[in-house]
Parts: structure tokens; C-alpha cells; sequence
């Protein structure tokens, strides 16, 4: 349990606050805030209704069959906090054990899923990265572009990091189309940045993620995938931002938690991810997860930091009135 014990501490003479839920609460008073993306997405929503759940109850609202889809209200400041599972933000078809064996991504459409709700979001939260590793036939204006590990298939292999900057280009552009015009109300867009796993080994095997204390600065360096994936998920939260420039009530911001991520290999449930992996022993196969976090855990701090963004707009907002 030693991960519960060491917080974040910007590079800087700054300290990060720790979580208000009051604070929260006051900021996303009549509002709606959609986390939207892949497992990290709702990592991220859970840790938040953790904590809110210190200061005020809510009522879930709405649950599909495979939780994937979840709404619940804060009647106490007729708050709203929704997840959509759409772990591309553009139209895809998810591989199956019934279908594909592979993922289908349509790069030049935003999922409407999540998109057909758009209109009714002040807040969302943004984040992709891990689901396109797997094998994938990527399509742009209604034909083949290319094909991601697909032996067997006659397609041109490319890599995934121009998808997913397709992907989120798309993704931008589209909120920036739909509600940056005439008449809409605002809209405020977080990225959360890539959160690297931390496997070593099998992952299967006992032990895959043993680390039990954070990687010091000098340990571990941001580089290969993971460097690559925050560095386009930057540019392009930059590159829209100048797109978006001049429009009222538009807010954007990456919420950049690569590198803190990174430095939590000891944050991961392991074994963990059911209870009482070792009830009958350590077994020749078991299954970890070293890619999402426990609660409470390191994911928390993202939550503080984007406190931090909405109280920033919120005193902007006030000094454009």
C-alpha cells in the first residue's frame, strides 16, 4: 500500500492542491461533463466520482448493459458526469470474438456515439492512445488507406501514429464545427495525454508489473511509443487551438500526464485487477493489468490538475465579462 503515500510535485516552485470536491462542484454547477474515449477515460471519471462522492451523493441516471455507457447527476448542484466508451472518438468497429479479428476505423468521421451528444456537453474529457496498438483496417473518404499488423490481408501496412493523429484531428475539428458557431454555448475540451503501461514480461505471468515505489526523475526517461504518442496528442491540441482562435467560449487544453504516469509503475492493480488472485496459489497463468490504476492511486492527480484547468478558466471567463 505504500503507492497511497506519494503525491505529484510540479518541476517548479508551485504546489498542486490537493482535490476540493466543494470547488469542483461549484465549477461544474449546471453543467455536463463527458469523459469520452477508451478504459483510461473511465479510470479517470471513477477516481473523480470517488472523490466528489466525499461532498455530495449522486444518482446514476443511466447504465447500458456493459457499463460502458453511465450517467449520473449531483442534484446537489444539478451536475451532470457522463462516460462513452469510444475508444478511437472516430467511427469504428471494434474487433470480436463473433466478427473481425481486427478493428475497422473510419478516420474522416467523430463517433456519434458520443457525437450525436455533443450539443448537450459544457465539459469533455478526451482520451485515447492504447487500443490503436491492436491490429486495424483504417478507412478515409470511404475508401482502404492502409491496415495496421493485418497479415493475410491485401492491404498497405502503415503505422498507427498518423492514425491517431487522424483520429484526433477529426476529433477536434469536428467539436470546434459543431459547437464553436453562432448561438452555441461554450465548450470546454481536455486531452488527457498517453498513460504508458508498465508490463514486464509476460503479461500472464506473475510479477508482470512488481514494481512497489515510483521510478525517481533520473530512473526513467520519456521516449520511444510513449514519448511519440504525447508529442502528437500536443501538437495537435496546439494545432487546434489556432484553428479555434477568435471563436467565443471555445476553451481547450491538453492535461498532460505522460510523464507523472510514467513514474507510477508501482500505481498498477497487478494481479490485482480480480480479488484474491493467490487464493489457490500462484497459478501458471494470471492475468495482470498494468496499464490502468488503483483508487485511490496516482490517477488522482490527474483529477487535481484539472481542477486546477477549470478554476484557470473560470477566472478567465469572469475577466471577460
Amino acid at each position: 500500500m505504500g503507492y497511497l503515500y506519494w503525491r505529484w510535485k510540479p518541476n517548479s516552485e508551485c504546489q498542486l492542491p490537493r482535490f476540493d470536491p466543494h470547488a469542483f462542484l461549484n465549477v461544474v454547477s449546471n453543467k455536463h461533463l463527458a469523459f469520452v474515449g477508451d478504459s483510461m477515460a473511465r479510470n479517470q471519471l471513477e477516481s473523480l466520482l470517488c472523490m466528489l462522492a466525499t461532498a455530495s451523493s449522486s444518482t446514476l441516471l443511466f447504465s447500458n448493459d456493459s457499463n460502458k455507457f453511465r450517467r449520473w447527476h449531483f442534484s446537489s448542484h444539478n451536475a451532470t458526469v457522463s462516460v462513452y466508451w469510444s475508444p478511437f472518438l472516430v467511427k469504428g468497429v471494434e474487433k470480436s470474438s463473433s466478427g473481425p479479428d481486427h478493428n475497422e476505423l473510419y478516420l474522416d468521421h467523430v463517433d456519434e456515439k458520443w457525437g450525436g451528444d455533443m450539443g448537450q456537453m459544457d465539459l469533455i474529457v478526451l482520451s485515447i492512445g492504447h487500443w490503436f496498438l491492436h491490429p486495424a483496417i483504417y478507412y478515409e473518404d470511404g475508401s482502404v488507406l492502409g491496415c495496421h499488423y493485418c497479415p493475410g490481408l491485401n492491404h498497405s501496412a502503415i503505422g498507427f501514429y498518423g492514425v491517431l493523429r487522424k483520429a484526433l484531428r477529426t476529433t477536434l475539428n469536428g467539436i470546434i464545427d459543431r459547437r464553436g458557431g453562432k448561438g452555441n454555448d461554450g465548450v470546454g475540451v481536455i486531452v488527457t495525454t498517453f498513460s504508458p503501461a508498465h508490463f514486464e514480461g509476460e503479461w500472464d505471468k506473475a510479477g508482470a508489473c512488481p514494481k512497489t515505489r515510483p521510478y525517481r526523475n533520473e530512473e526513467k526517461k520519456l521516449e520511444g511509443m510513449d514519448a511519440e504518442m504525447r508529442e502528437i496528442e500536443m501538437e495537435e491540441v496546439e494545432a487546434a487551438k489556432v484553428k479555434a482562435k477568435g471563436i467565443g467560449g471555445f476553451r481547450l487544453e491538453a492535461l498532460d500526464v505522460t510523464r507523472l504516469a510514467l513514474l507510477r509503475p508501482d500505481g498498477h492493480p497487478g494481479p490485482y485487477m480480480y480479488p484474491f488472485p493467490f487464493a489457490n496459489g500462484v497459478q501458471e497463468h494470471m492475468q495482470n493489468d498494468c496499464v490502468h490504476w488503483c483508487l485511490p492511486g496516482p490517477i488522482d492527480t490527474w483529477n487535481e490538475i484539472f481542477l486546477e484547468i477549470l478554476k484557470k478558466w473560470e477566472e478567465q471567463h469572469k475577466s471577460e465579462e
